[in-house]
């Protein structure tokens, strides 16, 4: 019989990935592209970080460290909570991470079974989607619109069926939509009188245009909640998150991290404990972003695209292009052709209604904000001359 590979790797590919490696070889080959595709801040570590990390290079040894992450970075965490949050975490709760992407699998497999039902909203950020089918769960797709903001409620889970778990994340990728407290505790209500575990994902937290995201801690306290130093603290490629785990999975986490993972990063750990002290810069970084969203609010519409929620976080606009075309895929791959702007295809994060939505990212400089406005703006009056 013929070696095959498993069934768990039979996941859709993450086509924005797709769409930055064009970029990126398009712009190696001389073109004009103002990029609006990356899901990341363009802004480097904070400068107290990379301070921490030049004096760990030269003192310390960066071997292992404990599977549940060093205890500084932990309470290091748990003060942040409690000062930015009013909410007391007990250090011990938080996992250290590679990354949310290795919090969601070591949360995944600790929380469900094979075969488990887990309600996930779309548009929604798609590796939720992926890592439960590769791990053997079910995931229970849940269409949201702009009624809701694309944020799922008790109403959309009625119905539903059984269910184990419920993710929601709040600022959310694509969209920017967020969940007020009410809404945030209904849903934990519903999970808790459904016996599923509320899976929160925040790692778009202090990125927001208005009032504060709440944490699902706030209004559960066994909530599996997931955090990154990626986006809000800028450390995108240092790979290092965090999770704050209900008791009853606090053991089974620790022994997965041990097999699957070992320990984070050494040297991102180290440094990521003076990423608290970087308020300032940080919140210089959300108000170029909050300037960037106004032009986006002002400037799409005037470029013809006028079909979206405004985003209330993250540095994300979703947008719906069905009036131009019924295949985003082909819709990006013309933008940076011929417009020279790049920007995500729907698809990724709702493989059914995506076709007709872009995701664009304001995460870079306002004067590249306002340049992808004219530039979508010229194209799309000439491409309804023709």
């Amino acid at each position: 019989m013929a070696r095959t590979a498993s069934r768990r790797g039979d996941v859709p590919p993450f086509y924005v990935m797709e769409l930055l490696r064009a970029a990126r070889e398009a712009v190696e080959a001389g073109a004009d592209v103002v990029r609006l595709e990356a899901g990341q801040p363009s802004t480097g570590a904070p400068r107290q970080v990379l301070e921490a990390a030049r004096a760990a290079l030269d003192g310390e040894l960066l071997g292992y460290t404990d599977a549940a992450g060093i205890p500084a970075l932990r309470q290091a965490i748990a003060r942040h909570y409690r000062d930015d949050y009013g909410v007391e975490v007990d250090a011990q709760r938080i996992v250290v991470t590679m990354g949310s992407s290795s919090a969601f699998v070591l949360g995944f497999l600790a929380a469900f079974e094979v075969g488990a039902r887990v309600a996930v909203g779309v548009p929604g950020y798609p590796a939720y989607r992926h890592t439960l089918t590769a791990l053997g769960c079910t995931p229970v797709v849940v269409p949201t619109g702009p009624d809701t903001r694309y944020q799922l409620t008790p109403a959309h889970l009625d119905g539903l069926g059984p269910l184990d778990g419920v993710i929601v994340a709040s600022p959310a990728n694509p969209t920017g939509t967020m969940l007020s407290a009410d809404e945030l505790a209904a849903l934990a209500a519903w999970c808790r009188a459904h016996d599923a575990w509320l899976v929160s994902d925040e790692i778009y937290h202090g990125i927001t245009f208005g009032s504060p995201a709440t944490t699902a801690l706030a209004v559960d306290p066994e909530a599996l909640v997931i955090h990154s130093f990626s986006k809000r603290f800028s450390m995108t490629g240092w790979r290092l998150g965090w999770m704050v785990v209900p008791e009853a999975l606090h053991g089974p986490v620790l022994r997965l991290a041990q097999n699957l993972a070992i320990s984070a990063p050494t040297l991102s750990q180290v440094a990521a404990v003076r990423a608290f002290e970087a308020t300032g810069e940080l919140d210089g970084h959300v108000r170029r972003y909050a300037a960037n969203r106004e032009v986006l609010l002002r400037g799409l519409p005037e470029a013809g695209l006028d079909r979206f929620v405004a985003p209330e976080g993250a540095f994300y606009v979703y947008v719906d292009v069905s009036e131009h075309t019924d295949d985003a895929v082909a819709f990006c791959e013309e933008l940076l052709r011929e417009a020279g702007v790049a920007c995500t295809p729907g698809v990724d994060f709702d493989e059914v209604r995506g076709r007709h939505h872009v995701r664009l990212s304001f995460a870079g400089r306002t004067a590249e904000v306002e340049e992808a406005c004219r530039r979508l703006g010229r194209h799309l009056r000439a491409r309804r001359l023709v």
